[in-house]
C-alpha cells in the first residue's frame, strides 16, 4: 500500500503510514495539500493554528508534528471525540485540540490564532461575501490565513463541459451542485481583496494538480478504503483543462478597525440569527 500513496513531490507526507492516510481521507490527499500550502506559508514552533474543517484531523496531526505548532482541529461532521482518539494515538494530546464547531459559529476569542488554515473545506462556506471578514476576526492582526481547495483553471462561462457531466464507467458523475463552489485562483484573489480584510500574498494553482488529484483517487480505490466512487476517470479525461487545486494566502491587515475588533466588536451580522437557528435545530434533534 505504501507505493499507492508515495509521491516524490511531497517528501514529508511520505513519512506517514499509508494505511492511516487511506483510512482517514475525506477528499484530495489532505497531507499533500497541507505540505503544498506550507511551501509558501511559514509556521513557527508554538504558534496557535486553527485548522478549519479538518475532517478526521490528519492535517492537524501533520502540522503539529512537522512544524511543532498547537493546532485547534475544528470540524462539524466528524465528532471531536473521534478525532481525539486519533490525536491520542499520535501522542499529540498537548498539541492538537479537537473542537466540534460550525464554520459560522466559532467558539474562539477574537485575535486568538497566529494562523488559520483550511484544506478541502473552505469553498463550502467561504464563497460567501461576508465569511472572510468573519473568520479573520479570530486571527491576530498581521497573522496569516491560507487555504487549499479544489477549483478551476478559469471561471466557467456557461454550463460545465460535457465530460464533467457524463457518468464514468463506475456510474459516478463528477459535477454535482456543490461543484459550483469551485473557482479559479483569480476569482479567489478578487474575492478576498474586496473584503478589505487581508493583504493578498498569493493565489495560484498547483502545477500538475490534476495529476496529483487523479493519483490520489487511484490510490484510494486501490487501497480499498475509498468511501466515495473514484473520480480518476474524469480527472484524467479533463487533464487539467478545467479542474485544478487552488492555493490562497492572505495576511490580516493591521488597522484601527482590527485593534477595535480585539477590544470587543459588535456581533457579526450572522451571530444572533445563526445561533438562534442552531438552538432550534439542536432542540428539535433532541426531541
Amino acid at each position: 500500500m505504501e507505493a499507492f500513496f508515495y509521491n516524490e513531490c511531497f517528501p514529508r507526507s511520505n513519512r506517514y503510514d499509508a494505511q492511516w492516510i487511506a483510512k482517514n481521507q475525506m477528499g484530495p490527499n489532505a497531507l499533500w495539500l497541507a505540505e503544498w500550502l506550507m511551501e509558501k506559508f511559514e509556521l513557527s514552533p508554538g504558534m496557535r493554528v486553527l485548522d478549519m474543517g479538518c475532517g478526521r484531523a490528519i492535517s492537524s496531526i501533520f502540522l503539529a508534528k512537522e512544524y511543532d505548532v498547537k493546532v485547534f482541529a475544528a470540524d462539524l461532521w466528524i465528532a471531536a471525540g473521534d478525532n481525539w482518539v486519533r490525536v491520542q494515538e499520535a501522542n499529540l494530546e498537548n498539541r492538537v485540540f479537537p473542537i466540534h464547531a460550525e464554520a459560522h459559529a466559532l467558539p474562539f476569542a477574537e485575535g486568538f490564532f497566529d494562523a488559520i488554515v483550511s484544506f478541502d473545506s473552505y469553498s463550502y462556506y467561504g464563497t460567501d461575501d461576508l465569511y472572510l471578514s468573519y473568520i479573520i476576526r479570530f486571527l491576530k492582526p498581521g497573522g496569516k490565513i491560507g487555504i487549499v481547495v479544489p477549483g478551476l483553471q478559469s471561471e466557467l462561462t456557461g454550463s460545465p463541459p460535457e465530460h464533467l457531466l457524463k457518468a464514468q464507467s463506475n456510474g459516478k458523475v463528477f459535477w454535482e451542485p456543490d461543484c459550483y463552489t469551485f473557482h479559479s485562483a483569480q476569482w479567489w484573489r478578487r474575492h478576498w481583496e474586496k473584503s478589505g480584510s487581508v493583504k493578498m500574498e498569493l493565489a495560484d494553482t498547483m502545477v500538475d494538480g490534476w495529476r496529483h488529484w487523479a493519483r490520489h483517487e487511484y490510490a484510494m480505490e486501490a487501497s480499498g478504503y475509498g468511501i466515495f466512487p473514484s473520480d480518476e476517470e474524469t480527472l484524467l479525461e479533463d487533464a487539467g483543462q478545467n479542474l485544478a487545486l487552488v492555493r490562497v494566502i492572505g495576511q490580516r491587515i493591521v488597522s484601527e478597525d482590527s485593534a477595535r475588533t480585539l477590544r470587543g466588536p459588535d456581533p457579526h451580522v450572522w451571530e444572533p440569527a445563526f445561533m438562534n437557528v442552531c438552538a432550534r435545530l439542536m432542540s428539535s434533534r433532541g426531541k
